[in-house]
């Protein structure tokens, strides 16, 4: 049908309005577009009841074009901040879109996020994927969900999935992006349905686009680039845009591979409302008005299609409803402020209208709180591999990916086996790119899927911290419509030797990442119990497994059955004692044990920093009255600083002594042992940092 529709296109005259398109619709949202600008900046603005204000003029028509092909409920959008006549194209309400920019209640965020920043659960077809702030955020989400729809259609072989697509929008600065080149690499190695359509207007803010990529072309460019098919056009005028929008809709559609569509637009105001624009010249700026496609568009259908009067009454109504809308918007209050803090995780009995397993009617099997050990000892990487492969045995959700996590089994042996259990669809080496492999997730995730990504060293996960926090907030920042849950697996710490760059713990990142849980088990049992409550949680968790920990004796244990779920936010007691409270955590947990030995002190693994017990933590504290904090990241900043002061705050006056850290100094890991040694907590130094503590 797509490719009947598309012969049906391109046997239009020219000088005939392409009948695929309703264009009565497409005048109608342009105007509608237009008078919201207008409304913004002339009075919005100054009154400062809009405090971000970015125009789409130029950059509207072709994006309402594009909106009304994205008809599969399947398909999903996601763009950036000149989005708007898309979303408007897709459905969204006029007064929601006011709303939101003004800050109110209800709309994208319930006044959370800037009004620029769209998202929209679309209930009657494609959903508009939450944007993000930074640049260039928005493709590796979008060829996440590509992967989604590839692997609904033919992985579940769920039919329906078989004409869906994922479009990411994005401008010419863009593509000098580490996410647009993260994402095209995805798209095209995995022939993912997905349609890179890049508005080029010639600047990102004042840089002009030969400074953004070779000549200021980015379609040029990529014109020998593999498994990629390219057009390119004007999309201020009507007919050559629709045909191209058509053209590469059609093209993804049809599984013919990925597409990316280079559309010239003039930015007919600055790059935000305080943008003067005094780097372009007057005549440039006068070429640009030039090339408004509102008149050209009016030339188009005028009166070929429409009569004059016709053309006007649509632009008379669409000032009339969004003058309506505007009394309604501002008619809206501003969110209780005591409310900002809620939905930064899941909560019980108010799920998402988009993401995640639990979005799509999940019911998790039974579980159990109580540990049923059950045959020999096992260490962390077999316990680890075997709750993966139970949950994905359980789940056809759960997709396993990362670098050289297929064959190879992963650099730590954890998924040894299980893409030849499963295939190469669920679990899959990726490209050199954490970016590429973290923003994959969130767009599977959004998708309904239980993604596993695994960076190989916590150091590593640096590029891809943009991902991560976007993620990390994204429920908050939307008030709830949109998650994003995966399982971020990420080893780290130092093993036999240390290093900078594979040897790093600094979990207090993620902690201070909100919207993450954050596990750090010690042993076996606790990674099964901890993993197995990750995959069949609702939030996105980062679960820490410490290289020395993977092989080390003392974390082995029995497997504690197959129903064993841990709840996070609930310690471990490893030693029992009245002096002192030591705290702690991941491969320091053992070396505490150790050192409490022969001595009254209560040792307690706290097994998840992001939620922390900190009321086994205060009840503890009260009744030693002293408190030691041990970890292996360094001290300033650190989490036990987290610890340190809430226990400082709480039962300062039940302490007999100050509040102690012990950590390692304020350094990377050094590599050689026996400056690891030295720079890392040991047994004795523990042990005498107790007795001082003790004895103070």
């Amino acid at each position: 049908m797509i490719a009947q529709t598309r012969r049906a296109v391109d046997e239009v005259p020219r000088n005939t309005p392409d009948p695929s398109y309703d264009w009565r619709r497409v005048a109608h949202l342009l105007h509608i577009s237009r008078t919201l600008d207008e409304l913004e900046e002339k009075v919005l603005v100054p009154e400062r009841k809009v405090l971000y204000q970015f125009s789409a003029r130029g950059h509207d028509m072709a994006q309402i074009l594009l909106g009304s092909r994205l008809t599969d409920r399947h398909d999903a959008a996601c763009g950036y901040y000149r989005s708007r006549p898309m979303l408007l194209s897709l459905g969204v309400d006029i007064e929601d879109a006011l709303g939101s920019s003004m800050g109110r209640s209800g709309g994208y965020s319930d006044g959370r996020d800037i009004g620029v920043v769209f998202n929209y659960p679309n209930p009657h077809g494609a959903q508009a994927l939450p944007m993000c702030g930074g640049v260039g955020a928005q493709y590796t989400p979008t060829a996440g969900w590509a992967q989604a729809i590839d692997y609904y259609a033919r992985v579940l072989k769920q039919p329906e999935y078989d004409q869906a697509l994922a479009v990411v929008l994005g401008g010419d600065g863009s593509v000098a992006s580490n996410g647009f080149w993260a994402a095209l690499t995805i798209a095209t190695t995995q022939q993912l349905p997905m349609l890179f359509y890049i508005e080029d207007n010639g600047y990102g803010i004042s840089v002009p686009s030969i400074m953004q990529t070779p000549g200021g072309n980015i379609a040029a460019n990529l014109a020998s680039f593999k498994g990629l098919t390219i057009l390119a056009g004007d999309g201020a005028e009507p007919a050559e845009a629709a045909r191209l929008v058509s053209q590469a809709v059609a093209h993804v559609r049809d599984r013919k591979g990925p597409c990316l569509l280079r559309l010239t637009v003039p930015r007919l105001q600055g790059h935000s409302f305080q943008d003067t624009q005094t780097y372009k010249s007057p005549d440039f700026v006068a070429s640009e008005w030039a090339r408004d496609p509102l008149p050209r568009l009016k030339e188009y259908l005028v009166p070929a299609l429409l009569e004059e009067e016709e053309w006007e009454a649509i632009a008379a109504n669409a000032r009339a409803e969004v003058e309506a809308a505007r009394r309604r918007a501002e008619a809206r209050p501003v969110a209780d402020p005591e409310g900002v803090v809620r939905h930064v995780f899941a909560e019980e009995g108010e799920i998402q209208s988009q993401g995640g397993q639990w979005s799509h009617g999940y019911v998790p099997p039974r579980s159990t709180a109580d540990p049923r050990p059950e045959g020999q000892r096992l260490n962390m990487v077999t316990a680890i591999r075997r709750t993966l492969d139970q949950e994905m045995t359980l789940n056809p959700r759960v997709v396993l990916f990362g670098e050289d996590i297929g064959p190879k089994g992963g650099v730590h042996a954890v998924t040894l086996g299980l893409q030849e259990k499963y295939g190469t669809t669920r679990v899959f080496d990726t490209s050199l790119s954490e970016e590429g492999i973290v923003g994959r997730a969130v767009g599977m995730a959004l998708a309904g899927l239980v993604p596993v990504p695994e960076i190989q060293f916590r150091k590593y996960a640096e590029p891809a911290m943009e991902q991560i926090n976007d993620c990390g907030t994204m429920r908050w920042r939307t008030n709830n419509r949109f998650a994003s849950p995966m399982v971020l697996r990420v080893p780290g710490g130092f093993f036999k030797c240390g290093d900078p760059w594979h040897s790093q713990t600094n979990e207090v990142q993620f902690c201070h990442a909100p919207g993450w849980k954050v596990a750090v088990p010690s042993n076996a049992e606790d990674a099964v119990g901890l993993l197995r409550a990750a995959l069949r949680g609702n939030d996105p968790v980062l679960f820490f497994e410490h290289r020395a920990m993977l092989d080390d004796a003392w974390a082995r244990r029995a497997w504690p059955g197959d129903d064993y779920v841990l709840e996070f936010g609930k310690s471990r007691s490893l030693a029992e004692g009245d002096d002192l409270t030591i705290v702690t955590w991941g491969a320091m947990a053992p070396r505490c044990q150790a050192a409490a030995e022969g001595r009254s002190v209560h040792v307690i693994d706290l097994r998840t920093l992001m939620p922390w017990d900190e009321a086994a933590v205060l009840a503890s504290v009260s009744r030693t009255r002293r408190c030691l904090i041990v970890h292996e990241d360094i001290q300033t900043a650190g989490f036990g600083a987290e610890i340190a002061a809430v226990v400082a705050d709480k039962v300062f006056l039940d302490l007999d002594a100050p509040v102690a850290r012990l950590t390692m100094p304020d350094i990377p890991s050094p590599h050689n042992p026996v400056l690891l040694d030295w720079a890392v907590p040991s047994v004795d130094r523990i042990r005498a940092k107790i007795d001082a503590l003790i004895a103070f």
